[in-house]
């Protein structure tokens, strides 16, 4: 376990607030080294874009397996740190959240994002309580095994936009408040672009912030200046994929033609790269 710990120590080490790990989430072992190769510090890996390929659709619906099959192939291809988005946990209760994780790292991975959604439960969120005890199950299977595992907490208050603006915000650094006191060592806000309520979160947060940007976000740069620490796209790079597959796909069906086949790497090019 003393070079996945090194790999973990490090990963911890590129989360700087006002410098940024920036992070264009992969979803297989080709995308993770094309990201890579493209001078990515770490890979992230995006549950949506995993369940996607893999023949399901996020939200706790793939088989945890398959996921971790995935992290394994994805950590085997690539230099770098590795963090798996392993959705809710996979797991009904905290024991099986340890679990997990006790499997990413054995796949691994050396980080994890956990979210506080709950896709079948009562309510859009786990309780804080229960979350926390989630996240707290995670932080000591990392440390059983001798890995600082980086448990990012995602709280999905904002992404469920569920009340005015700054209720939001209170309910989140409550929520981040308990979930660092339980062992998470970064928060992740989705749903949150805007610098100035960027600011505000890392401001009130004892934590390295990552924010989830796109399409219409600032740049990574302003992003940087407002304090954040982590920058990941989740599914964009999936989505940006697959639109070209569907792009390209319709193109061929009704005029005939190939443009939108053009641009991407060569075939010679690609499969070299599979094969270091």
């Amino acid at each position: 376990m003393t070079h996945i710990a090194d790999r973990a120590r490090l990963f911890h080490s590129l989360h700087r607030a006002g410098d940024p790990l920036v992070l264009p989430n992969a979803w297989d072992a080709a995308s993770a080294r094309i990201v890579a190769r493209a001078g990515a510090a770490a890979v992230a890996t995006t549950s949506s874009g995993v369940a996607w390929g893999l023949g399901a659709a996020d939200g706790d619906r793939l088989d945890r397996d398959l996921a971790l099959e995935l992290t394994t192939r994805v950590a085997a291809a690539v230099p770098v740190p590795v963090t798996a988005d392993i959705e809710s946990g996979f797991a009904e209760d905290a024991d099986g959240v340890g679990d997990t994780v006790r499997r990413v790292v054995a796949a691994g991975a050396v980080g994890v994002n956990l979210e506080d959604t709950h896709h079948r439960g009562p309510r859009p969120l786990r309780s804080a309580a229960d979350q926390a005890a989630r996240l707290a199950a995670a932080r000591r299977a990392g440390d059983e095994l001798g890995v600082p595992v980086f448990v990012n907490a995602r709280v999905d208050v904002f992404l469920r936009d569920t009340g005015e603006p700054g209720e939001l915000l209170r309910e989140t650094l409550e929520r981040a408040k308990a979930y660092v006191a339980a062992g998470a060592d970064g928060i992740f806000v989705p749903g949150v672009t805007d610098p100035a309520v960027v600011a505000r979160l890392v401001a009130g947060l004892d934590a390295p912030l990552n924010v989830m940007a796109g399409p219409g976000a600032p740049p990574v740069a302003e992003l940087a200046a407002a304090g954040a620490a982590r920058v990941s796209v989740g599914s964009g790079l999936a989505q940006a994929a697959y639109g070209v597959a569907d792009r390209a796909a319709r193109e061929l069906l009704t005029a005939g033609t190939y443009t939108e086949l053009a641009g991407g790497p060569g075939f010679a090019e690609l499969n070299a790269l599979m094969d270091e």
